[in-house]
């Protein structure tokens, strides 16, 4: 997924051997992923239905499962969430981290540790207290420098960050296809990451009127602009 993927696992009541395993489970799952969804890959399936190669019927379920979750993002989002507005056909780059990641965390969880945040590249699942009592704390990067924060969240669920200073002009606007950048960068909070990322990217490419209903929702989105200055949600989990 070219990124980086971090975990932080408290086990608890299981053995070490056991939140060992859980991780080495999750890494599978995020690799099999990379394999499947990578458009870098020429082999893998996505790329193998964007040429015209192969059906749904014919590649992994999870192919179908996350073009489902495409098009829910592109009805939740108004249409700013568009999997099939990229080049070279349907590419699901803008949710399928959230959804490999959140899988991964899902996995550590089964095996009944007691708290664990899986980090693939800022998008964050997270279950479980790293202390009792206390949530998550993480940082939101600034978009200006690299060694610096924007801001910090107090995390109790997911997070996900979408903008362009980590990897260029990836963000298009689904009606013109040209690069987007209204801000520098979008963090949305919540219970799902899957729905965080596809809000995250969507508000990204320009479509910060989904704000209100992405509250209705029970997200929460803080927004960097190119200036500096930070803007939020007056629900935003920032840590105090």
């Amino acid at each position: 997924m070219g990124t980086v993927v971090s975990f932080a696992v408290f086990a608890g009541d299981v053995s070490p051997a056991t939140a060992r395993g859980a991780i080495e489970e999750a890494c599978a799952i995020l690799h099999a992923a990379d394999a499947t969804f990578s458009t870098w890959k020429p082999a893998s399936a996505i790329n193998r239905l964007r040429r015209g190669e192969a059906g749904l019927g014919e590649l992994p379920d999870e192919v179908a499962e996350v073009l489902d979750l495409c098009l829910a993002a592109h009805r939740r989002t108004r249409g700013w969430f568009d999997a099939w507005a990229l080049p070279g056909g349907v590419d699901p780059t803008g949710l399928v981290k959230g959804w490999a990641v959140a899988r991964a965390a899902a996995a550590i969880e089964r095996a009944g540790v007691a708290a664990a945040m899986v980090n693939g590249g800022g998008d964050i699942a997270s279950f479980g207290e790293p202390e009792p009592g206390r949530a998550w704390t993480v940082g939101v990067q600034d978009p200006r420098d690299e060694a610096a924060l924007a801001c910090t969240v107090s995390l109790r669920g997911a997070i996900a960050t979408s903008g362009t200073y980590a990897r260029g002009d990836h963000i298009l606007d689904p009606r013109t296809g040209e690069p987007a950048s209204p801000v520098a960068s979008v963090s949305v909070a919540g219970d799902d990451l899957v729905v965080c990322e596809s809000y995250a990217t969507a508000v990204a490419a320009g479509g910060g009127e989904l704000l209100p209903a992405l509250v209705a929702a029970g997200y929460a989105a803080c927004i960097v602009e190119h200036g500096g200055d930070v803007r939020a949600t007056a629900n935003f989990p920032f840590a105090t």
